[in-house]
């Protein structure tokens, strides 16, 4: 049971974290508006897809998982 008790406090950790993460990314101007980021927009038609701030979060929890399991 030790492992899957390790396995199960990680993954609450990981939670909160994302749970802070969404809570405060609203206050976070440059969060989603990033250059890179494909905004369409057309009379009735908006598209948005935040591709450099993906590839920022995608290399940020990259780096945090790399030092966790280091």
């Amino acid at each position: 049971m030790g492992p899957l008790g390790k396995t199960l406090i990680v993954f609450g950790l990981v939670l909160v974290a994302v749970g802070i993460v969404l809570f405060f990314a609203p206050k976070i101007p440059w969060l989603g508006r990033l250059p890179g980021d494909i905004v369409i927009r057309r009379e009735s038609f908006s598209f948005y897809f935040p591709l450099a701030t993906c590839l920022l979060i995608s290399a940020i929890l990259t780096l945090v998982l790399y030092l966790f399991r280091r």
